[in-house]
């Protein structure tokens, strides 16, 4: 059961990452490719009646994890109280920035909500990354389990630590990175034109950024991680999530090239899913390490929910998903296809 919901959890995060992730990137990336204020309002169109939908999914994986790991979710939310607190202003200046834009008729006004757009956008794509990162290095416990956070300290690996120190900044850059590329071949997959070239020239140049931040990645997280060897030396079956982002990034590049907009985006989604799965097989059985005492991890089985009440959630929670899913393809049917500088006006 609880390998069932850590599972569960994985996945409800890399398709938040998927969803989210590609208006994320766009928001970052818009002032760059966007020369006009009717390109900016087509980049803004092609995410418009999306991106509140897909946040829905992080409401959705907040519940979850009260639900399946509670004593996860209360340690997280007091330690990291700094970090989320960033992202929930994030969250809301994105938002507003989005909805605000078209309410008043002056380029200065359009001016200042495209930068706080770009800004929150881009900052909240470094901040999941740093986020992660916090989650694979780990955190010190005390010896009550609790663990609280300064925002940096000396930007050692080594306690005391801070949300902040290279390897997490190095996460973080990464993440961004990543979520730029997938945000510019949303982007390219939306429009036409001038827009839809520069959107593809943007994808092809942080294409050799993201192999190099990954590179970086991957080598720190091997130092920093050592469960990561352990887990793969026990079960190398698992490389095949590492295989699935390495190869997912490769064929990206090469449908860019072609033009293959489509396949280049869902081959984005499938690399952005093996990282995220190569992360979370990598800590497997902790939900998050703990830095110099092993002991006071925080794991699956010390975090987990009863079983009787976790096999019932499992009725509902199903259901619920089936829904998420279900409207989220809707969605996307919906307003497929491409957006024109006539659909954006009111953006």
């Amino acid at each position: 059961m609880g390998t069932l919901w850590f599972c569960l959890l994985a996945w409800m995060i890399a398709t938040y990452a998927v969803l989210d992730g590609y208006d994320l990137g766009a928001g970052a990336l818009h002032l760059a490719i966007a020369r006009t204020d009717a390109e900016r309002r087509q980049v803004l169109a092609s995410i418009g009646p999306l991106w509140d939908g897909n946040e829905v999914w992080l409401v959705a994986l907040g519940g979850t994890l009260f639900f399946a790991f509670p004593r996860l979710y209360a340690s997280s939310f007091s330690g990291f109280y700094l970090p989320l607190m960033m992202v929930l202003w994030l969250l809301i200046l994105r938002g507003i920035a989005i909805e605000l834009r078209g309410h008043v008729h002056d380029p200065l006004w359009w001016s200042l909500w495209d930068l706080i757009f770009m800004l929150a956008s881009g900052l909240l794509a470094w901040v999941f990354g740093v986020a992660l990162g916090n989650v694979l290095r780990g955190v010190a416990f005390d010896t009550s389990g609790g663990f609280f956070l300064a925002l940096w300290t000396d930007f050692g690996v080594s306690p005391p630590v801070g949300a902040l120190d290279w390897y997490t900044t190095l996460i973080g850059l990464f993440s961004l990175l990543t979520l730029m590329h997938h945000g510019a071949l949303w982007v390219a997959l939306r429009t036409r034109g001038d827009l839809q070239d520069r959107a593809r020239r943007s994808a092809r140049a942080v294409w050799p950024l993201v192999i190099a931040a990954g590179a970086a990645a991957t080598f720190a997280t091997f130092h920093c991680e050592p469960q990561l060897s352990r887990n793969l030396a026990r079960a190398p079956w698992g490389a095949v999530f590492p295989a699935l982002a390495i190869g997912g990034l490769m064929a990206a590049r090469v449908l860019t090239s072609r033009g293959r907009d489509h396949a280049a985006f869902f081959a984005s989604a499938a690399s952005i899913a093996g990282m995220l799965a190569s992360a979370a097989f990598g800590i497997y059985p902790n939900v998050l390490p703990s830095l110099g005492d092993p002991a006071l991890a925080l794991t699956i089985d010390n975090t987990l929910a009863g079983r009787h009440g976790l096999s019932l959630g499992l009725l509902w929670w199903t259901p619920g998903m089936l829904l998420a899913v279900a409207y989220s393809i809707y969605a996307h049917a919906k307003f497929s296809g491409k957006v024109e500088p006539a659909d954006s006006s009111s953006q």
